[in-house]
């Protein structure tokens, strides 16, 4: 079933694209530009199913293999602290520059698309603040392995 939704996405996106060419800018041309979009959305969630969802089903637990999660708590390392430090910084400096360059009204729009983004920061500062068992440790590696001197 994987294979098929796989090949039945790649001909809807290139159904949708040989359809665009054909989209004029009238009324009928817009409803059909509207019509190909949607298309080529459908194509890419049967492309994304036929990829993803074996590996989705295999993961997968029956309620009777499940065990009990532990009861110690987890260490939170200074690393929490430091990234969610560094989204909110991130958050203010882009949302001074709407600020600053388009007005306040852009500002709060910015504010609003970048909510999640500014809650997962504060959740991360919450989490390493509410940890019972803290690690200060911060251990700064350089990508792919040692650096040679």
């Amino acid at each position: 079933m994987r294979w098929v939704s796989l090949a039945i996405g790649l001909l809807v996106i290139g159904l949708a694209f040989g359809a665009a060419t054909h989209v004029a800018d009238t009324r009928e041309g817009l409803i059909a530009e509207v019509i190909t979009e949607f298309a080529a959305l459908i194509g890419i969630v049967l492309i994304l199913y036929g990829l993803f969802a074996g590996s989705i089903r295999s993961r997968g637990r029956t309620s009777s293999e499940r065990r009990p999660a532990a009861t110690t708590p987890a260490v939170r390392t200074v690393r929490d602290l430091a990234q969610g430090i560094a989204g909110l910084l991130v958050a203010l400096v882009l949302l001074t520059g709407i600020a600053l360059s388009a007005g306040i009204s852009w500002a709060l729009l910015g504010g609003v698309l970048l909510l999640p983004m500014i809650a997962g920061s504060i959740y991360l500062c919450a989490r390493f603040m509410t940890a019972p068992v803290r690690s200060w440790k911060l251990e700064l590696k350089w990508p792919g392995g040692q650096r040679q001197a």
